[in-house]
């Protein structure tokens, strides 16, 4: 007996992409990484170079998880307030607005 769910597929699909970008991306790091811990959490921040510009990749290394920000997806983090973190903490592992919405 084999176990499925439905969208299995998708997600298997999805993922092999997501790891294919992230390899392309590490082949344009910059620099050393830097890497930021303390008792809860370790993420690796490293600069990359596309064909638009420089972006800032953050890794999870116990989670596995990661994104790229542009300067300006950085510079919106300054907009936000203690309360908007709160809230991306309260819904670990998934956004805070979905595609959806």
């Amino acid at each position: 007996m084999k176990l499925e769910w439905e969208g299995e597929e998708e997600d298997r699909l999805a993922a092999i992409q997501a790891t294919e970008e992230r390899l392309r991306l590490e082949a344009h790091v910059t620099g050393t990484p830097i890497v930021i811990a303390n008792e809860f959490s370790e993420i690796h921040v490293t600069r990359v170079e596309t064909r638009n510009g420089s972006r800032l990749m953050i890794k999870s290394p116990r989670s596995g998880q990661w994104i790229t920000l542009c300067p300006l997806e950085l510079e919106s983090l300054t907009w936000q307030t203690p309360a908007t973190f709160s809230a991306m903490i309260g819904h670990p592992f998934g956004p805070l607005v979905t595609e959806d919405d």
